[in-house]
């Protein structure tokens, strides 16, 4: 059987994580590599990512998606460009026109008819259309705050109420999640930036509250949410930013989930570069009331990055052996490390 062949559209640090774990993997090659900034185009990959080539063929960064996306090109692309679905629809639809299954980043695609209904409907319709998946996905929206919570309730009998928080570590991700994070700016900054919509905070929580409640049977009538700006007292620097003391290094953002009016999902999610900085632990717990009562902790957080790139790595052949159209988390297999060749867990 010949290698699963994957195309990436986007090389910042998700993009590149993304490609470095492939590279490991057995059974699967990168085909093509599409990202718009300037250092990287026309570069080799390897030369990228500073690693031997070995036998691997030349991957060279294109900014022409055109020059690596046709039909039969692909099996599955990994989109790592946007945080929301209208910004990267005409990116799946595209691959999609091209019979190539689509794995996604972007937040809202985790369950876009939460917020975007028609979007995720004509995207169903493209894919059944073409004969391929769709699926968006990562560690927020994809797991922590929606998937592990529904594992969870699978043991109850019934849920009265639930309440999650994810306390984590924004470094390994690019600038682009800086920028929507508000790291970096004044608080008066930040604050325009959240009336304007600039400072997005974490995009997602309409997602996974639409996400748990429509898993265990429950009408969200309406959602609320928060944002605020964690404040640092002291110097920070990652990869990506830096912030001076008395600006932004994180946004702490609430969401709250009511069914008949009463408040029955409720989400923390203060992120930041840097906690240790300022004594602050990460973790993610969930606690759920009902029979039983059920609280988790993990401590640290599962980080944000390699867990987002692995999430998508590792459901590469659960889209593949789906039937045609747009899938959430719930419609596939549990995800799990794939240790052996790819292509043994490939069904058609």
């Amino acid at each position: 059987m010949k290698n699963i062949k994957v195309i990436l559209w986007g090389f910042g640090a998700m993009g590149s994580g993304m490609a470095q774990m492939l590279l490991k993997k057995k059974g699967v090659e990168i085909v093509g590599v599409c990202d718009r900034n300037p250092d990287r185009k026309g570069k080799d990959i390897f030369e990228l990512l500073k690693i031997d080539r070995g036998d691997h063929l030349p991957v060279v960064v294109t900014d022409v998606i055109e020059e690596v996306v046709k039909e039969g090109a692909a099996d599955v692309a990994l989109i790592a460009t946007d945080s929301f679905t209208r910004g990267t629809f005409e990116k799946i639809k595209l691959m999609v026109e091209n019979k190539i299954n689509v794995i996604s980043t972007a937040e809202e695609m985790a369950y876009p008819q939460a917020q975007e209904p028609e979007l995720a409907k004509e995207m169903d319709r493209l894919a059944k259309e073409n004969g391929v998946s769709i699926l968006g996905t990562g560690i927020n929206p994809g797991f922590v705050l929606d998937l592990l919570i529904l594992a969870l309730t699978g043991t109850c009998e019934n849920v009265e109420y639930i309440k999650a928080a994810r306390i984590n570590d924004l470094s390994p991700f690019g600038r682009a999640v800086m920028e929507e994070q508000g790291v970096g700016l004044t608080v008066n900054a930040f604050e325009e930036g959240v009336k304007s919509g600039k400072v997005a905070g974490h995009v997602g929580f309409p997602e996974s509250i639409h996400m748990v409640a429509d898993g265990i049977g429950w009408k969200v009538g309406k959602i609320d949410q928060t944002r605020e700006p964690i404040v640092t007292n002291v110097y920070r620097e990652t990869q990506y930013t830096k912030v001076e003391a008395g600006n932004v290094a994180g946004c702490r953002q609430c969401g709250y989930g009511y069914v008949d009016g009463e408040l029955k999902i409720e989400m923390e999610h203060p992120q930041q570069i840097l906690p240790e900085k300022e004594g602050v632990d990460t973790g993610d717990y969930i606690w759920i009331k009902g029979t039983p009562d059920i609280s988790l902790q993990i401590k640290p957080e599962i980080p944000g990055g390699i867990g987002t790139i692995a999430m998508c790595v590792n459901m590469i052949p659960h889209v593949i052996n789906a039937l045609p159209g747009l899938k959430t988390m719930l419609d596939l297999p549990v995800p799990r490390a794939i240790m052996g060749d790819m292509r043994d867990l490939i069904q058609r």
